[in-house]
Protein backbone atom coordinates (compact mmCIF):
# COMPACT_ATOMS: atom_id res chain seq x y z
CA UNK A 1 0.00 0.00 0.00
CA UNK A 2 1.07 3.39 -0.64
CA UNK A 3 0.32 6.15 1.75
CA UNK A 4 -1.03 10.08 0.32
CA UNK A 5 -0.34 12.94 2.23
CA UNK A 6 -2.32 15.93 2.01
CA UNK A 7 -2.09 18.88 4.50
CA UNK A 8 -5.04 21.50 4.93
CA UNK A 9 -5.39 24.78 5.95
CA UNK A 10 -8.56 23.85 8.77
CA UNK A 11 -9.31 21.05 10.40
CA UNK A 12 -12.96 21.14 8.30
CA UNK A 13 -10.74 20.98 5.14
CA UNK A 14 -9.09 17.82 6.50
CA UNK A 15 -12.00 15.75 7.41
CA UNK A 16 -14.54 16.50 4.61
CA UNK A 17 -11.50 15.49 2.69
CA UNK A 18 -11.56 12.04 5.09
CA UNK A 19 -14.98 11.43 4.42
CA UNK A 20 -14.72 11.86 0.58
CA UNK A 21 -12.20 9.55 0.97
CA UNK A 22 -14.15 6.86 2.92
CA UNK A 23 -17.49 7.40 0.86
CA UNK A 24 -14.58 6.29 -2.24
CA UNK A 25 -13.97 3.25 -0.48
CA UNK A 26 -10.73 3.91 1.64
CA UNK A 27 -11.29 2.08 5.02
CA UNK A 28 -11.40 3.48 8.52
CA UNK A 29 -8.34 2.01 9.34
CA UNK A 30 -6.89 3.37 5.98
CA UNK A 31 -7.01 6.69 7.08
CA UNK A 32 -4.97 9.34 9.47
CA UNK A 33 -6.11 12.43 10.57
CA UNK A 34 -3.94 14.97 12.40
CA UNK A 35 -6.18 18.14 13.66
CA UNK A 36 -4.23 20.59 16.35
CA UNK A 37 -5.27 22.78 19.25
CA UNK A 38 -6.80 20.65 20.93
CA UNK A 39 -6.96 22.34 24.34
CA UNK A 40 -5.24 20.97 28.18
CA UNK A 41 -9.03 20.39 28.89
CA UNK A 42 -9.73 18.13 25.91
CA UNK A 43 -6.45 16.30 27.09
CA UNK A 44 -7.40 15.20 30.49
CA UNK A 45 -11.26 15.46 30.02
CA UNK A 46 -12.21 14.02 26.62
CA UNK A 47 -14.89 11.40 27.30
CA UNK A 48 -14.52 7.85 26.30
CA UNK A 49 -16.24 5.24 23.99
CA UNK A 50 -18.03 2.18 25.16
CA UNK A 51 -16.19 0.34 22.49
CA UNK A 52 -12.40 1.06 23.99
CA UNK A 53 -10.51 -1.47 25.61
CA UNK A 54 -10.60 -0.87 29.92
CA UNK A 55 -7.85 1.55 30.82
CA UNK A 56 -6.59 2.34 27.44
CA UNK A 57 -8.53 5.70 27.37
CA UNK A 58 -6.40 7.34 30.44
CA UNK A 59 -2.97 6.15 28.84
CA UNK A 60 -3.88 7.76 25.43
CA UNK A 61 -5.05 10.98 27.45
CA UNK A 62 -8.58 10.47 26.49
CA UNK A 63 -10.32 7.98 23.41
CA UNK A 64 -12.26 10.36 21.77
CA UNK A 65 -16.29 9.48 20.57
CA UNK A 66 -18.56 12.04 20.63
CA UNK A 67 -16.12 14.44 21.64
CA UNK A 68 -15.07 14.78 17.94
CA UNK A 69 -16.96 17.94 17.31
CA UNK A 70 -13.58 19.86 18.35
CA UNK A 71 -12.04 18.08 14.87
CA UNK A 72 -14.80 18.80 12.77
CA UNK A 73 -17.01 16.00 13.25
CA UNK A 74 -15.25 13.40 11.76
CA UNK A 75 -15.21 9.81 13.66
CA UNK A 76 -12.95 7.65 12.17
CA UNK A 77 -14.57 4.62 14.43
CA UNK A 78 -13.32 4.85 17.93
CA UNK A 79 -9.54 5.29 17.53
CA UNK A 80 -9.16 8.40 17.83
CA UNK A 81 -7.02 10.28 20.96
CA UNK A 82 -5.64 13.35 22.21
CA UNK A 83 -1.81 13.90 22.60
CA UNK A 84 0.53 16.05 23.38
CA UNK A 85 3.57 15.91 21.14
CA UNK A 86 6.53 17.70 22.16
CA UNK A 87 7.49 20.44 19.67
CA UNK A 88 4.70 20.58 18.85
CA UNK A 89 1.95 20.72 21.10
CA UNK A 90 -1.86 18.84 21.71
CA UNK A 91 -2.95 17.02 18.68
CA UNK A 92 -5.66 15.42 18.29
CA UNK A 93 -5.40 11.54 15.97
CA UNK A 94 -8.19 10.53 14.42
CA UNK A 95 -7.56 6.87 13.12
CA UNK A 96 -5.73 3.75 14.18
CA UNK A 97 -2.18 4.57 13.02
CA UNK A 98 -2.16 8.46 14.75
CA UNK A 99 -0.43 8.00 17.24
CA UNK A 100 2.42 5.50 15.50
CA UNK A 101 2.81 8.16 13.02
CA UNK A 102 3.76 10.68 15.65
CA UNK A 103 5.96 7.93 18.01
CA UNK A 104 3.53 8.84 20.97
CA UNK A 105 1.11 6.92 23.33
CA UNK A 106 3.77 4.44 24.08
CA UNK A 107 2.58 0.48 25.01
CA UNK A 108 -0.88 2.27 25.21
CA UNK A 109 -0.97 3.30 21.65
CA UNK A 110 0.39 -0.37 20.34
CA UNK A 111 -2.62 -2.15 22.65
CA UNK A 112 -5.08 0.10 20.85
CA UNK A 113 -3.44 -0.83 17.41
CA UNK A 114 -3.67 -4.46 18.91
CA UNK A 115 -3.74 -6.88 15.42
CA UNK A 116 -6.44 -4.82 13.51
CA UNK A 117 -3.27 -3.79 10.80
CA UNK A 118 -0.89 -5.97 8.87
CA UNK A 119 2.84 -5.15 9.78
CA UNK A 120 3.16 -3.57 5.64
CA UNK A 121 1.19 -0.97 7.06
CA UNK A 122 3.27 -0.23 9.75
CA UNK A 123 6.58 0.13 8.60
CA UNK A 124 5.20 2.10 5.26
CA UNK A 125 3.97 5.05 7.38
CA UNK A 126 5.30 8.17 5.94
CA UNK A 127 7.64 8.96 8.55
CA UNK A 128 10.55 10.47 6.62
CA UNK A 129 8.57 13.39 6.49
CA UNK A 130 7.10 14.11 9.75
CA UNK A 131 8.89 17.10 10.56
CA UNK A 132 6.81 18.41 7.57
CA UNK A 133 3.63 17.01 9.64
CA UNK A 134 4.74 18.47 12.86
CA UNK A 135 5.72 22.44 10.92
CA UNK A 136 1.95 21.83 9.63
CA UNK A 137 0.25 21.15 13.14
CA UNK A 138 1.86 24.27 15.17
CA UNK A 139 1.37 26.46 12.45
CA UNK A 140 -2.52 25.65 13.10
CA UNK A 141 -2.77 23.59 9.84
CA UNK A 142 -3.88 19.42 9.88
CA UNK A 143 -3.00 16.41 8.35
CA UNK A 144 -4.29 13.38 6.35
CA UNK A 145 -2.78 10.03 5.66
CA UNK A 146 -4.42 8.11 3.27
CA UNK A 147 -3.17 4.40 1.82
CA UNK A 148 -4.45 3.75 -1.33
CA UNK A 149 -6.19 0.13 -0.91
CA UNK A 150 -4.86 -2.77 -3.88
CA UNK A 151 -5.50 -1.62 -7.03
CA UNK A 152 -6.17 1.73 -6.67
CA UNK A 153 -4.03 4.26 -8.25
CA UNK A 154 -2.39 6.98 -6.15
CA UNK A 155 -3.33 9.34 -7.91
CA UNK A 156 -6.61 9.42 -7.65
CA UNK A 157 -6.37 9.67 -3.99
CA UNK A 158 -4.59 12.85 -4.33
CA UNK A 159 -7.04 14.22 -6.73
CA UNK A 160 -9.73 13.40 -3.85
CA UNK A 161 -7.03 15.48 -1.51
CA UNK A 162 -6.67 18.58 -3.90
CA UNK A 163 -10.20 18.83 -4.38
CA UNK A 164 -11.10 19.03 -0.65
CA UNK A 165 -8.29 21.85 -0.79
CA UNK A 166 -5.01 19.72 0.25
CA UNK A 167 -1.36 21.17 -0.19
CA UNK A 168 1.38 18.59 -1.98
CA UNK A 169 3.20 16.99 0.52
CA UNK A 170 6.43 18.52 -1.62
CA UNK A 171 5.01 22.14 -1.81
CA UNK A 172 4.61 21.85 2.09
CA UNK A 173 7.86 20.17 2.50
CA UNK A 174 9.76 23.59 0.20
CA UNK A 175 7.58 25.71 2.76
CA UNK A 176 9.00 25.02 5.12
CA UNK A 177 12.52 25.07 4.40
CA UNK A 178 11.62 28.78 2.79
CA UNK A 179 11.15 29.47 6.93
CA UNK A 180 14.39 28.64 7.68
CA UNK A 181 16.50 29.04 4.80
CA UNK A 182 17.27 32.58 5.03
CA UNK A 183 18.24 32.21 8.62
CA UNK A 184 20.37 29.56 7.29
CA UNK A 185 22.11 30.97 4.75
CA UNK A 186 23.29 33.92 6.99
CA UNK A 187 24.31 31.37 9.63
CA UNK A 188 26.50 29.30 7.38
CA UNK A 189 27.91 32.28 5.31
CA UNK A 190 29.47 34.02 8.24
CA UNK A 191 32.78 31.91 8.04
CA UNK A 192 33.27 32.57 4.43
CA UNK A 193 31.29 29.40 3.27
CA UNK A 194 29.31 29.24 -0.10
CA UNK A 195 26.05 28.38 1.29
CA UNK A 196 24.08 28.65 -2.82
CA UNK A 197 27.10 25.79 -3.44
CA UNK A 198 26.42 23.54 -0.20
CA UNK A 199 22.75 24.45 0.20
CA UNK A 200 21.77 21.09 -0.93
CA UNK A 201 23.72 18.79 1.22
CA UNK A 202 23.56 21.17 4.38
CA UNK A 203 19.48 21.10 3.60
CA UNK A 204 19.84 17.65 3.59
CA UNK A 205 21.74 17.31 6.92
CA UNK A 206 19.21 20.03 8.68
CA UNK A 207 16.42 17.52 7.15
CA UNK A 208 18.14 14.32 8.90
CA UNK A 209 18.76 15.83 12.32
CA UNK A 210 14.83 15.77 12.11
CA UNK A 211 13.76 12.51 11.49
CA UNK A 212 12.49 10.54 14.64
CA UNK A 213 15.52 7.61 14.24
CA UNK A 214 18.18 10.54 14.94
CA UNK A 215 16.39 13.41 16.98
CA UNK A 216 17.78 14.63 19.53
CA UNK A 217 21.17 12.15 18.53
CA UNK A 218 24.86 13.65 18.19
CA UNK A 219 26.16 13.25 14.82
CA UNK A 220 28.57 10.58 15.80
CA UNK A 221 25.64 8.84 17.59
CA UNK A 222 23.58 8.42 14.43
CA UNK A 223 26.32 7.88 12.09
CA UNK A 224 25.16 4.60 11.43
CA UNK A 225 21.74 5.83 10.44
CA UNK A 226 22.95 8.45 8.19
CA UNK A 227 25.14 6.45 6.15
CA UNK A 228 22.71 3.73 5.46
CA UNK A 229 20.18 6.81 4.41
CA UNK A 230 22.79 9.47 3.06
CA UNK A 231 26.22 7.41 1.73
CA UNK A 232 27.64 9.55 -0.72
CA UNK A 233 27.41 12.75 1.17
CA UNK A 234 26.54 12.40 4.96
CA UNK A 235 31.02 12.84 5.67
CA UNK A 236 30.49 15.93 4.00
CA UNK A 237 31.17 19.20 6.32
CA UNK A 238 28.30 21.06 4.65
CA UNK A 239 26.09 17.88 5.70
CA UNK A 240 27.60 17.93 9.25
CA UNK A 241 27.02 21.18 9.46
CA UNK A 242 23.25 21.39 8.56
CA UNK A 243 23.48 18.08 10.53
CA UNK A 244 24.57 19.91 13.85
CA UNK A 245 22.10 22.83 13.07
CA UNK A 246 19.06 20.69 12.40
CA UNK A 247 19.89 19.20 15.67
CA UNK A 248 19.70 22.47 17.67
CA UNK A 249 16.75 23.57 15.69
CA UNK A 250 14.92 20.34 17.34
CA UNK A 251 16.36 21.09 20.65
CA UNK A 252 14.98 25.01 20.06
CA UNK A 253 11.40 23.52 19.34
CA UNK A 254 10.86 20.79 22.54
CA UNK A 255 12.52 23.93 25.05
CA UNK A 256 9.46 25.86 23.89
CA UNK A 257 7.16 23.78 25.11
CA UNK A 258 9.33 22.71 28.22
CA UNK A 259 10.13 19.23 26.55
CA UNK A 260 14.01 17.56 25.93
CA UNK A 261 14.84 16.77 23.11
Amino acid sequence: MEPVVGIFKSSDEACRSAAYLKSDGIPDDHLIVLVPGASEKDLTSVPTTETEAPGVGTALGGVVGGALGAAGGMSLGAAAATFFVPGVGPVITLGILGAALLGVGGAAAGAAIGDALDEGMIEGLPKDDLYVYEDALRMGRSVVVAFASEGRQAGAVSKIMQQAGAEDINAARESWWGGLRDDEELYYSKEGRDFVKDEANYRRGFEMAQHPLTRGKEYDEASEFLSSRCPEICTDPSFRKGYERGRNHSKRLAKSFGQSA
